[in-house]
């Protein structure tokens, strides 16, 4: 990605882990930075991803992490199989501007969340068949995990916009910063 995260204060590892995520999150919103509703909806590349199916899964991904960590997800695995697979396919009241104020609102509430708690603070992993068994993690753990998907996201997103018009990460930042 082209921007840098710079450690404000050495000390305070949540907010350099919240700064790192705040970054991430840049690079899908930067993805999608100009276009119109059908533009995010096109699937230029032999993956069937789209920019607003991306930025959709990102924002319900975050919420949905959280709401693990709070103990507030399902527990029953189909149900929340069923999240997953709603997360990839907006709908159409789920526009752009729509999804992007809902990201404001998650990662607001993600902010609260992580300075509420100690980052060693722990929850259960979903029973699933990828996860260990029982498995606890940590809100340091959560952070690390939201960052990793998030980053992996924003370069599908630099994919899949490239693939569009020909922008690339570097340009669209370019553009932000002068609007």
């Amino acid at each position: 990605m082209p921007t840098h995260v710079v450690e404000k204060n050495v000390a305070d590892e949540r907010g350099t882990l919240l700064d790192f995520l705040d970054a991430q999150r840049g690079g899908i919103r930067r993805s999608v930075l100009g276009l119109t509703d059908e533009q995010t909806d096109a699937t230029p590349s032999a993956s069937e991803l789209s920019l607003r199916a991306l930025l959709k899964h990102a924002v319900e991904g975050e919420r949905g992490w959280v709401e693990r960590a709070r103990g507030l997800a399902p527990e029953d695995f189909e149900e929340s199989m069923a999240q997953w697979q709603a997360s990839w396919r907006p709908t159409e009241e789920e526009t752009v501007a729509e999804l992007l104020a809902r990201w404001d609102a998650v990662a607001a509430d993600t902010e609260r969340f992580v300075l509420s708690v100690n980052l060693e603070d722990t929850f259960a992993l979903p029973d699933a068949p990828w996860f260990p068994q029982g498995a606890v993690v940590s809100v340091r753990w959560l952070l690390l995990h939201l960052i990793e998907e998030i980053a992996r996201h924003a370069g599908h997103a630099d994919i899949v916009r490239e693939s569009l018009d020909g922008k690339t990460a570097f340009e669209l930042l370019a553009e932000q910063q002068a609007g």
